[in-house]
């Protein structure tokens, strides 16, 4: 897939055709296009982006305290050093680091931003993909033709978090409002504030909105495990200064893989041992009275979901200082002045938070289609999770749920360059995975316990349970296949490059 030149070319039709369009300017759609202009530096490309700035996620999010819940030196890319101070980050400092990262590697001309992808159909007589956009602010639709298509979207919902049907909510007189929609001008200052919900969101909100909130509830059905991790590694400060960035950079992230995948490993296969070590952990942090059996000790065993990080403990502080407390019941409905529970405890409130979850959406809702055929990602199968069974020239990244995220993005698009490097030295044109194996069982792409997973998770490409079809939340089964594995399997089917006909053959301005 050698580019015919630097640039974006153009069509006999005027539309913007490029070698590789990117969809997203997340932390998925950057390293994607960094990747590219790092390994693939005659390729062209151009990344989708619906909002008007860098970022995806952290980009959407405002509500107080939004942080990562992985340590920024692996959820940063292996390509360019984390150098801040801090291990778990706000999310304005990971903003600016991916800001850093399209800056250095020349991606801002390729963005277009306010362009929200509708729909992408791949033709296989033109051998490329035609994409629908349209211009926010504007009926305005645009679109782009590229041989391949890089799906950088995530995997949440950007427009619509999860919130359940409270019984009541119209009789309650103060404000209610979900975490991903978080109006800039609320203030909750000396207020009472109950947040329902006891997921990562929750526990990063709480500590923030205690230090000039009246007074904060978690109101919880059940607990999650919660880990107290250092928000400065020490033992990073020390190696950076001894190595330097770039070396310390790679016994950082070896280090902090090798623990995290450490803690998995033994919640999996000692999974009462470790429940013990966490509410242990727990119990050091809070009141010698502080009820952990009912507040912080869950029905599950550990990472059936994920563990919600605190940094520093933060979370156990404000509920020590006494700014911050924990009710475990169930909600009956909505009153004018707060929540009424099943227990017939009523608990007051000026502002409530539904930190309730958020909506699975794959693929950012883009409508895909195949000569004609629309298709449902939850009928097709994942291809070493990254490609769609019967969907050529495809690629998409969805990072691990029990790791840094960035992780599995950085393998991907790795991968992703060795198969077009792959294609380029055969004269390949397109390239679609086919399930070889008919008798091979199905399963969910994901196996977390989590209400969010079990709401959306069946509208997901499925998983195999054989071959290049599994998908394995392990790094270290991932190297050997992304990294180092072969990029030909008898599952791949290859054709040969075709003349571009007189509709797609560039031309005009360049």
């Amino acid at each position: 897939m050698t580019s015919r030149n630097a640039h974006t070319s153009r069509t006999s039709s005027g539309r913007a055709d490029v070698d590789v369009l990117i969809i997203g300017a997340g932390i998925s759609g950057i390293g994607a296009a960094s990747h590219l202009k790092s390994l693939r530096p005659g390729t062209t490309f151009t990344v989708l982006e619906s909002r008007d700035s860098i970022g995806g996620t952290w980009d959407l999010f405002q509500y107080p305290g939004i942080r990562s819940d992985s340590d920024m030196p692996t959820f940063g890319y292996g390509f360019k050093p984390w150098t801040d101070r801090k291990s778990i980050a706000d999310g304005h400092l990971i903003v600016d680091y991916l800001r850093q990262t399209a800056q250095e590697h020349g991606l801002t001309e390729h963005i277009r931003f306010g362009h929200r992808v509708l729909a992408a159909e791949f033709s296989s007589a033109e051998g490329r993909w035609t994409v629908t956009a349209q211009h926010s602010g504007s009926r305005k639709k645009v679109r782009f033709t590229a041989r391949f298509l890089f799906l950088g979207t995530g995997m949440y919902d950007h427009e619509a978090g999860f919130t359940p049907e409270f019984a009541g909510v119209e009789d309650f007189a103060g404000t209610v409002v979900h975490p991903q929609h978080w109006p800039q001008d609320l203030d909750y200052t000396g207020k009472r504030v109950v947040v329902i919900g006891s997921g990562a969101t929750a526990v990063t909100l709480i500590p923030s909105m205690a230090r000039t909130a009246g007074h904060i509830t978690m109101l919880q059905r059940s607990p999650s495990y919660v880990f107290s991790l250092p928000a400065h590694d020490t033992v990073a400060v020390a190696l950076r200064r001894l190595l330097g960035h770039k070396r310390a950079h790679r016994v950082i992230r070896r280090k902090n893989i090798l623990f995290t995948r450490g803690v998995y490993k033994a919640s999996r296969r000692a999974p009462k041992v470790m429940r013990r070590l966490l509410i242990a952990n727990v119990r050091r942090q809070l009141p010698r009275h502080f009820d952990v059996d009912t507040h912080f000790t869950p029905r599950y065993d550990p990472w059936d979901q994920r563990l919600c990080v605190v940094p520093d403990g933060d979370l156990f502080k404000a509920i020590s200082a006494g700014r911050a407390s924990v009710v475990t019941d169930h909600i009956d409905r909505f009153t004018r002045t707060g929540i009424l529970l099943k227990s017939g405890q009523e608990v007051s409130a000026d502002i409530i938070v539904t930190a309730t979850g958020l909506t699975m959406s794959p693929f950012g809702k883009v409508g895909l289609s195949v000569d004609g055929h629309p298709v449902q990602p939850s009928d097709t199968t994942a291809y070493k999770a990254m490609m769609l069974s019967g969907v050529p020239n495809l690629a998409f990244a969805l990072g691990y749920t029990n790791l840094s995220w960035t992780l599995k993005v950085d393998l991907v698009c790795e991968h992703f360059c060795r198969l077009l490097d792959h294609m380029d030295a055969y004269g390949y044109g397109t390239v679609v995975p086919m399930v070889d194996d008919p008798s091979m069982e199905l399963v969910p792409y994901m196996d977390l316990s989590s209400n969010y997973v079990r709401r959306g998770i069946g509208l997901f490409p499925r998983a195999g349970t054989r071959g290049p079809w599994t998908v394995e939340m392990a790094y270290e089964n991932d190297v050997e296949r992304l990294r180092h594995g072969p990029v030909e399997h008898s599952a791949l089917k290859f054709t040969a490059m075709t003349p571009p006909s007189s509709a797609s053959r560039p031309g005009g301005a360049r």
